[in-house]
């Protein structure tokens, strides 16, 4: 996707920016947790050390809180294109895009600070088995050998500052979208603008759906079983749906995908014929 986006002039949008970008933050998600998971699945040896596990925990959280935030701003952009298409190019021009960019990862950067410095600094007098396929946050909490009261209120609140406001935000975009969408007299145009939030939907519903449930549980009840699996769901499964999700249904991205794979082909036949 961030190759034949680039590659196709076509494609230098701000909906393809931020799918770039979402493309990237999905690679960076899931190699920051595929390679330590499968040695604690199938490895002899089902360890990992202390700077490993606060590093997988910043990234984790950073990532994630990115995604949520991305998310919102992408609705941002739907909205803008169908609510506003006259005024579209001069709202979301280059700038404010750069700068939406930035603000996600820094906001996103102080929140992953805040909650894993909170996390890692619990006393844990000496318990280091982690019930967990990776060094999450609820997980890291409940072997505290403390109160931890105070921390899980502060994961809940600013699990609604990240996530539960952006949904809210994605939410109400979609509603204007839909009274757009519904105004619409070309059957084309409702078409289009249904599949290209169709996509943004599909995606919003499997990353929030697990991220509400286990960080926007006051006390942090989420049971260990379905916190796993909910777990493996948005950090695995979503990222890698993400790519297919997108161009599946996008006429524009196949066609780069195309050109991309065609531009492939010919250099290699052409370097098998200077061979």
């Amino acid at each position: 996707i961030i190759l034949s986006s680039l590659m196709d002039s076509q494609l230098h949008t701000p909906m393809y920016f931020f799918l770039r970008n979402l493309s990237f933050l999905d690679m960076c998600f899931t190699t920051s947790i595929i390679p330590q998971m499968l040695v604690n699945l199938w490895g002899p040896e089902k360890t990992i050390t202390s700077v490993g596990c606060v590093v997988q925990l910043y990234m984790y959280m950073w990532f994630g809180s990115i995604e949520s935030l991305l998310l919102t701003v992408m609705s941002y952009d739907r909205f803008t294109a169908i609510c506003k298409p006259l005024h579209y190019s001069v709202i979301m021009n280059p700038h404010l895009c750069l700068k939406m960019i930035v603000m996600v990862w820094s906001i996103s950067l102080a929140n992953s600070v805040l909650l894993c410095t909170l996390t890692v600094t619990l006393p844990r007098c000496g318990n280091n088995l982690l019930d967990h396929f990776l060094c999450e946050l609820p997980a890291m909490i409940k072997i505290a050998c403390v109160d931890t009261t105070t921390v899980e209120m502060s994961v809940f609140a600013l699990g609604i500052v990240i996530v539960l406001t952006p949904l809210i935000l994605i939410v109400i975009s979609y509603g204007y979208i839909a009274k757009a969408v519904l105004r619409m007299t070309s059957r084309v145009g409702q078409h289009k603008a249904v599949n290209t939030c169709g996509s943004h939907l599909t995606v919003v519903t499997m990353f929030y759906g697990p991220i509400i449930y286990l960080y926007l549980q006051p006390g942090n009840s989420a049971s260990k079983e379905r916190g796993k699996f909910f777990t493996l769901f948005y950090t695995i499964v979503t990222p890698s749906l993400n790519p297919p999700i997108y161009t599946l249904r996008n006429k524009d991205m196949k066609n780069a995908l195309k050109k991309l794979i065609g531009i492939n082909v010919k250099s290699t036949k052409i370097r098998k014929f200077l061979k």
